[in-house]
């Protein structure tokens, strides 16, 4: 999650508009989003008598932007909200929502003005199907943004160097709810030429994991037909299923054992399996879904998906689930055959203490992003990691 005491801030080429935010991470508790709060700052000679307003969007993007062809575009808006910050349509006092709000225009001084967005129930959280390390440009992602302008009005143009954009990132945490039944899932397989059966059992822990925690899979073989059994393999599967446009699934194992075990007819075997699914260990994997990316230290893997009561899962944009497959490998004589078994568990950021507060610390130190200019091209949507410094050039001096 974004660092307490650091305030990020993105300013437009032609500096009439400044962008600053005490966190980019905003949480979704199913029954409730986090608000979106933030100071733009202005500078009144620079602005030439423009107007300035605010958007918060919500897009789904399933290609790149250069695959734009025909005027086809592939991404959807799912949700565009606009307001004028300057001039202001009421008394600044009353635009302040958050302790954090009110620092920053204490420190920017008579020229900053609070902007504030509140998220609908029915979006979905920020997803990112991981590109492969040669991928150029956005792949397969469900997008925040905050955008400043100037401009006329609200419909005009907007001016590349007169806008500033700045990527947030919609997350959710753990719901607090009474831990349900252990998942437990068994089978029973007969075999032609073989009077008894064999019998597999695999259980969990519990039905939710956060990340970074250990997966204790539990297996129970007992194996009373005739077939030796020459492998056990038990993973992890990440599930991505597209469902705005095409409902496709992406299924990727981020976890794997597989020591070999062998259980010979008439046998059993009791093993506990230990699994680990992170992304370091899948950095180079296309297809992976990310909780958002904002920094590559700061995503993980995608979060289950949870979604409110009544709300429809078409405009959900990308939903992930997690499973734990159990595989056994059958011997025989016409070749190995397969025995499988599926637990499906959640995965989830654990809920922070309930007295947290984002507030920023007396010292308030600014972390800027600044964009590439290459030759000939403007990367607006691009990003790079801002160095840390102690105001801007907008910004006025502490007296």
């Amino acid at each position: 999650m974004s660092p307490k005491n650091v305030v990020f801030k993105k300013i437009c080429k032609d500096k009439s508009v400044g962008v600053y935010m005490g966190r980019r991470d905003f949480v979704d508790r199913v029954d409730s989003v986090d608000p979106v709060d933030g100071v733009i700052l202005i500078d009144p000679e620079a602005l030439q008598g423009r107007k300035v307003f605010v958007t918060l969007s919500c897009t789904f993007r399933y290609g790149r932007d250069d695959m734009d062809v025909m005027g086809i575009a592939f991404r959807r808006e799912l949700y565009l909200s606009t307001r004028q910050v300057y001039p202001p349509l009421q008394d600044r006092e009353k635009g302040i929502h958050t302790k954090t709000q009110a620092r920053l225009l204490r420190k920017l001084g008579d020229n900053a003005y609070p902007f504030f967005f509140e998220f609908p129930d029915n979006l979905p959280c920020s997803v990112a199907l991981q590109p492969a390390p040669h991928d150029v440009g956005k792949q397969c992602a469900v997008e925040f943004e905050i955008q400043a302008f100037s401009a006329e009005s609200q419909d005009a143009k907007v001016r590349k160097r007169s806008s500033v954009k700045l990527m947030l990132r919609k997350v959710q945490y753990a719901p607090e709810a009474p831990e349900s039944v252990v998942p437990s899932v068994e089978i029973t397989k007969d075999f032609v030429m073989s009077d008894k059966p064999l019998h597999v059992k695999a259980s969990l822990d519990k039905e939710l994991y956060y990340h970074g925690e250990p997966i204790k899979v539990h297996v129970d073989v007992t194996n009373n037909s005739n077939k030796n059994i020459k492998n056990i393999i038990v993973s992890v599967d990440q599930v991505s299923t597209v469902v705005l446009y095409s409902n496709d699934s992406y299924v990727k194992s981020v976890a794997i054992e597989e020591y070999g075990d062998s259980v010979s007819a008439g046998a059993s075997l009791e093993k506990v399996y230990t699994l680990l699914p992170l992304l370091a260990n899948n950095r180079e994997r296309r297809g992976i879904a990310l909780d958002g990316k904002l920094k590559h230290e700061d995503t993980n893997l995608a979060s289950s998906s949870i979604i409110k009561e009544g709300v429809l899962k078409e405009v959900m944009g990308i939903m992930v689930s997690y499973r734990v497959m159990v595989k056994l490998i059958i011997g025989g004589m016409m070749g190995s055959s397969e025995v499988g078994l599926e637990i499906p568990f959640k995965l989830m950021h654990p809920k922070p203490d309930a007295g947290e507060d984002i507030e920023m610390e007396e010292e308030m130190v600014f972390q800027e992003f600044k964009r590439s200019y290459l030759r000939g091209i403007i990367g607006d949507d691009e990003e790079e990691e801002g160095n840390v410094s102690g105001g801007d050039d907008m910004a006025p001096k502490e007296k």
